[in-house]
């Protein structure tokens, strides 16, 4: 959607358990978050702001056009920094920012103003994307985050659950995906209107979240509406481990030689 504006915040906490240091790893020479905030501006955002609580991160990105928000380092989650971030840009209340996390370096421009577009198509306080799934493994990963939508497009539930679960079909035989095409995998990207951020941050977490480990499932309990759009391209798997780092880097080597 031409003329769609909007800004990225990409939260970047220097600690991360399985691969500490994660922003600055190198990959192709340049820091990790380098390449995730050029993923924002080419896709057309008006900004892109990083969020991090380490100066470290803000120095090697020094020149790079990005800008930076210091946010304090005691945030439980993400939607916490990111609310600071919007207080410290001073967006208004009706900037559609989308949350790019920072082990993202392959994210597709579509998929980043896609995520955008949903959000102001729907009118919705949040989006989010989601891509089918196409083996019975996925389905059964609890690691890959499974939604279900209503007829309007937003977002039912989420779960680490099969859903929804073909009864019939699975009485018989759980090895195989049902045809029919009903299982959507969640796309762990985000838009939000600036103003929703800190109401976002202010909820205490939810019974469901609890249970699912699932953050957005608070702002489904507390009533609020959650955009979802199929994602118009594929987000290649980002970086939390050494080994994932390494298959970004023959990745990144493969694009550039034009592979």
């Amino acid at each position: 959607m031409p003329g769609t504006d909007f800004v990225v915040a990409i939260p970047a906490r220097y600690a991360a358990s399985r691969l500490p240091g994660k922003p600055l790893r190198l990959l192709g020479g340049e820091p990790l978050v380098l390449h995730v905030a050029r993923r924002a501006l080419e896709a057309g955002a008006r900004e892109a702001w990083v969020a991090t609580d380490d100066a470290r991160i803000a120095e090697a990105l020094a020149d790079s056009g990005v800008r930076i928000a210091m946010t304090s380092p005691d945030h439980a989650s993400g939607t916490d920094r990111l609310a600071e971030c919007a207080a410290i840009a001073g967006w208004s209340d009706d900037t559609v920012v989308v949350n790019l996390q920072g082990d993202e370096p392959f994210a597709p421009a579509e998929g980043i103003r896609a995520v955008a577009e949903a959000l102001v198509d729907s009118a919705a306080p949040m989006s989010t994307l989601a891509a089918p799934i196409e083996d019975v493994e996925t389905l059964f990963d609890p690691n890959a985050v499974k939604l279900v939508r209503a007829g309007n497009g937003d977002a039912l539930y989420f779960s680490r659950a099969p859903i929804p679960w073909p009864r019939d079909a699975f009485a018989r035989d759980r090895g195989t995906l049902p045809s029919g095409g009903h299982w959507l995998r969640h796309i762990g990207i985000y838009g939000y209107r600036a103003g929703f951020l800190p109401r976002f941050a202010a909820m205490p977490p939810a019974t469901l979240e609890r249970i699912e480990s699932l953050e957005q499932l608070r702002v489904l309990e507390a009533g609020h509406r959650i955009a979802v759009r199929l994602s118009p391209a594929p987000f290649p798997p980002g970086v939390d481990t050494p080994e994932d780092l390494d298959r970004a880097e023959r990745h990144l080597a493969a694009l550039r030689a034009g592979g």
